[in-house]
């Protein structure tokens, strides 16, 4: 699971394209901002019923329950000790 982010090399702000690709298919594109595509990414993973890649199962889960707020009451307490200063 990634994305892709592809930038137009004239324009220096907002990317040109941003995909959602799981097992090296392209799954969304057009996603229109980095922002947008994280949560498509997140539905997917929901709607699907998909596991989290071994690799970023820590970074998924602190992002599941800091910034989208899903079972967040049940938190590691290395994560309880990152949340503040990823809030500051």
């Amino acid at each position: 699971m990634k994305l892709v982010v592809i930038h137009n090399p004239t324009v220096e702000e907002d990317p040109a394209d941003v995909c959602v690709v799981t097992e090296g298919t392209k799954v969304l594109n057009c996603c229109g901002n980095r922002t947008t595509a994280c949560i498509l990414l997140m539905g997917l993973i929901y709607a699907l019923n998909l596991e989290y890649p071994k690799i970023l199962k820590y970074t998924f889960k602190v992002f599941q329950k800091c910034f989208l707020k899903l079972d967040g009451a049940k938190l590691l307490k290395k994560v309880q000790s990152l949340k503040p200063k990823l809030m500051e």
